[in-house]
């Protein structure tokens, strides 16, 4: 009885049961759609999963082939998104992020030209802003024959972007072990070099530490001859580029529009998270004789971090879920694959369930890693 009166207790038995009752007329409805479509002679169930896919898909982040299963086609397509939002919301992030200071600027030009980017972006459908990208590189960059030479060896046409691609030959999963070796190497080093901070009052070289063990491992890998790459550059020939990897215009289309989605709701969180830090901040750092650069890296940016994260955790959550767009323009997502499965084996209900129930997961994934961040970074008051 004593657990009844205790609050949190009593959220988390609450909580349970209204997640078990919503899971009771979950399977209450399922269940009598099935039977309803086993009374019309209509086939039921995930056993199709098993099946030949029979289709192509034109972008793969994962290795497939047609005679693969129609699991596989799905985890073709839900890597697609993983790896369009990954992108976009990095992408996005560090842009937001410049834009948003840029826009605190003391220079009325900057200042005004990141208001007029921001509201351009803001105000005008992502939908929209999708097809206008797509329509730029199929319509306005020149044909493979004539591609524009970007960078060296990088290629932009209205086949999409050429970039050289790296190969492992030999030494992937010792690589990814040194990786990881040097990862929790630095880990260490970071914490020990903090409490040494704290404890003494003296600046040391963590940073600098945590970066070498990072690299160590993997330069010993080299030297012990670990590793083989096989690097392959585009070329561009008479009619056609050659080598290199090839990203597909959708996928740049994709990309370009959600990043620049992105950054200009960030730019706005960034903004309201700087001016929401007291102004007496700004004047103790400048009391000190920091810089106006300074202030804002070591004194500002940190504590305006706090009030930027929850936010930014619903910027994330729409990224993601904005990526369905891509269907619009052809882009082998989860749910443009989704549509392919149930037109070829009729079997709407299930996959609608998988790819909801692919949509539900990541969200909550991607809550629960930035509410654990936001607790980290949070101002902890004794």
């Amino acid at each position: 009885m004593a657990l009844l009166h205790d609050a949190r207790y009593r959220a988390l038995f609450y909580q349970g049961l209204t997640i078990c009752i919503i899971g009771l007329i979950a399977w209450s409805m399922f269940a009598t759609a099935s039977h309803n479509l086993e009374r019309q002679d209509i086939a039921t169930g995930f056993s199709y999963l098993s099946r030949q896919a029979g289709f192509v898909i034109s972008e793969t982040t994962i290795a497939y082939q047609p005679t693969d299963s129609v699991s596989r086609a799905l985890l073709v397509g839900l890597a697609n998104t993983i790896k369009v939002s990954v992108l976009a919301a990095f992408f996005g992030t560090v842009l937001g992020l410049l834009v948003g200071i840029g826009r605190m600027s003391r220079n009325p030009l900057l200042q005004r030209l990141m208001l007029l980017y921001v509201e351009a972006l803001r105000n005008v459908p992502l939908l929209l802003y999708l097809l206008f990208w797509y329509a730029v590189i199929i319509n306005v960059l020149p044909p493979v024959r004539a591609a524009l030479p970007v960078l060296p060896h990088v290629y932009l046409s209205n086949s999409g972007l050429a970039i050289p691609s790296v190969e492992f030959v030999r030494g992937l999963a010792p690589t990814v072990a040194a990786l990881a070796i040097g990862l929790v190497g630095a880990f260490l080093i970071r914490r020990l070099s903090l409490h040494r901070r704290l404890t003494t009052g003296k600046p040391n070289h963590g940073t600098l530490l945590a970066l070498l063990a990072i690299a160590a491992p993997i330069v010993l890998l080299i030297v012990l001859d670990g590793i083989s790459l096989k690097f392959d550059l585009p070329e561009q020939g008479r009619f056609r580029l050659t080598g290199g990897m090839q990203v597909k215009p959708e996928f740049v289309a994709l990309l370009f529009g959600l990043t620049l989605s992105v950054s200009a709701t960030v730019a706005e969180i960034v903004r309201a998270g700087i001016q929401a830090v007291d102004r007496g901040q700004w004047e103790a750092a400048t009391a000190l004789g920091l810089p106006r650069r300074r202030t804002m890296r070591l004194v500002i940016l940190p504590q305006a971090l706090r009030l930027i994260i929850p936010p930014l955790t619903n910027t994330y959550l729409t990224v993601f879920k904005n990526s369905s767009l891509a269907i619009a323009i052809g882009y082998p997502d989860l749910v443009m694959v989704s549509n392919t499965v149930m037109n070829q084996t009729g079997q709407a209900m299930e996959t609608i369930a998988i790819f909801m129930g692919a949509y539900l997961g990541l969200s909550i994934a991607i809550s629960l890693f930035m509410n654990w961040y936001n607790t980290r970074v949070a101002l902890k008051e004794r």
